[in-house]
C-alpha cells in the first residue's frame, strides 16, 4: 500500500508533532505533507524524511504568521496531491483533515481538536484580535468552518486524543470517534532527590494559558514561580510579574533536557489552561511531581485530584482566588505526605509512546483488515 501522513504544520515543536513523529516511526515507508515546515518545528525522526508543502510554503512571513493564514487553509490543504494513496493518516488540529484522497482510500484522522477559534472558542479568540484581524476573521471564519464541517465527514475513522476532545467531535462534526492518549517520552523522566521550594508553569505564553493568573496566585501568596516558555504574552506577563516583591522568574525557551530537569526540581506544576489534553503535566508526573491544576478539560485524564492515589489537586474556576486555593489545599495535603512521588511516576507511565505505538498499530490494523486489505507495519519503532 502507499501511505501518506498529513499533520497541519511543523513550525513549533509540541505534543502534536510528538504524535505525528511517533505515527510516522510505524510507517518508515510513508510520505509526508503539511500545510508549511520550518526545519526547527520539524521533529528529529522526521529530519530525514521527504516532506512535502503546500503553497503557503512559499508565502512571504508565512511561517511567522500561519496562523493568520486561516482563509487560505482549506485552499491549501486541498493543494496537496494524494491522489494515489491507500492509506492517509492525519494528524490534525486544523484543516488537514480535507485533503483531497481517492475514492476508496481509507483516512485516518487523529484529532487533537476541533478548531477551537471556528468553534466554541470563536467568541473570545475573536475578542483579542486587532481591529483589522477581527475584520477579516469576522468576514471568513463562517465559510472555513462549513468547509470543516464538510471536510470532517469525509473521514473514515476519527481518534480523539481525549475523552474531552471525543466529545467534541462528536458535537461539532457528529461524528464517532476513538481515543488513544498522545505519548510521553519516559525515557527522558527523572526524580529528583531533594525537589525544590518552587512551582513552575511550562508552555507557550498565549492568552488561553492564563499564565496571569498563577503569576498573580504566587504573588500574593509570597511564592517562588519559574516560568518556562516564550509567546505573544510575553511583554505583558513580566509587566505583571514586575510588581515588587514578586519572586517570578522567566526562563525563557529550554532545551529539551533542561525542560525536565525543570520538571523534576520543581515543588509542583501549576497549571491553568483548559487544555484538549495536555501533555505538560503528564511530563512533570513522569518526574513524579504533582499538578495543581484546573478542573476542567483534558485535566481530568491526564490528573488525579484527591482521593486514592492522588497525583495532583484542583482548583474549580479561572480566577486568581481559586488559583491561591488550591495552592494553599496541596501545600496542606503535601505537608500531611499525601503525594508519592513513585505512585504519581506510574500513573504517568500509562500514557507511554510505547503504548501509543501499540494503540495505534492495533487500530490501523484493524480498520485495514476491516477493508480486506493488507498492511506491513513493524511491530516496534525506534522513536
Amino acid at each position: 500500500m502507499r501511505i501518506a501522513i498529513v499533520h497541519h504544520w511543523f513550525v513549533t515543536r509540541g505534543g502534536g508533532e510528538r504524535v505525528a513523529e511517533c505515527i510516522a516511526s510505524l510507517f518508515p515507508e510513508a510520505e509526508i505533507f503539511t500545510l508549511l515546515a520550518d526545519t526547527p518545528g520539524i521533529p528529529d525522526g522526521l529530519q530525514e524524511r521527504r516532506i512535502h508543502t503546500s503553497f503557503l510554503q512559499r508565502l512571504p512571513l508565512a511561517k511567522k504568521y500561519h496562523r493568520h493564514m486561516m482563509p487560505l487553509y482549506p485552499a491549501a490543504t486541498e493543494s496537496l496531491d494524494l491522489r494515489g494513496f491507500d492509506l492517509v493518516i492525519s494528524s490534525d488540529s486544523g484543516p488537514v483533515k480535507g485533503v483531497r484522497t481517492d475514492a476508496g482510500a481509507i483516512h485516518i484522522c487523529y484529532c487533537h481538536s476541533p478548531m477551537r477559534y471556528l468553534y466554541d472558542g470563536y467568541e473570545s479568540y475573536r475578542a483579542q484580535m486587532g481591529p483589522l484581524t477581527r475584520t477579516l476573521f469576522s468576514a471568513t471564519a463562517s465559510r472555513v468552518r462549513a468547509w470543516d464541517e464538510k471536510a470532517a465527514q469525509q473521514v473514515t475513522h476519527f481518534i480523539a486524543n481525549s475523552e474531552y476532545v471525543s466529545k467534541r467531535i462528536e458535537r461539532f462534526y457528529g461524528r464517532e470517534s476513538t481515543v488513544i492518549h498522545p505519548p510521553i517520552d519516559l525515557h527522558r523522566a527523572r526524580l529528583a532527590k531533594v525537589p525544590g521550594a518552587h512551582y513552575l508553569c511550562a508552555g507557550r505564553l498565549v492568552g488561553y494559558k492564563r499564565t496571569e493568573l498563577m503569576i498573580e496566585a504566587c504573588i500574593r501568596l509570597g511564592r517562588t514561580l519559574r516560568i518556562v516558555g516564550t509567546g505573544p504574552e510575553e511583554v505583558r506577563l513580566k509587566k505583571l510579574a514586575g510588581a515588587p516583591g514578586a519572586a517570578v522568574t522567566f526562563l525563557g525557551e529550554l532545551t529539551t533536557d533542561a525542560l525536565w530537569e525543570e520538571y523534576a526540581k520543581c515543588k509542583a506544576l501549576l497549571f491553568a489552561a483548559d487544555e484538549d489534553f495536555g501533555m505538560i503535566p503528564l511530563e512533570a508526573q513522569a518526574c513524579g511531581r504533582p499538578v495543581i491544576a484546573y478542573g476542567a478539560g483534558g485535566s481530568l485524564e491526564t490528573v488525579r485530584g484527591m482521593g486514592d492515589s492522588p497525583t495532583g489537586i484542583y482548583f474549580q474556576e479561572q480566577t486568581v482566588e481559586s488559583v491561591i486555593d488550591g495552592i494553599l489545599r496541596f501545600e496542606a495535603a503535601n505537608s500531611a505526605a499525601s503525594f508519592d512521588s513513585a505512585l504519581i511516576q506510574r500513573w504517568a507511565a500509562e500514557f507511554a509512546t510505547p503504548v501509543f505505538l501499540r494503540r495505534m498499530r492495533e487500530f490501523v490494523l484493524a480498520k485495514i483488515a476491516k477493508s480486506s486489505q493488507v498492511i506491513a507495519c513493524p511491530n516496534r519503532a525506534p522513536v
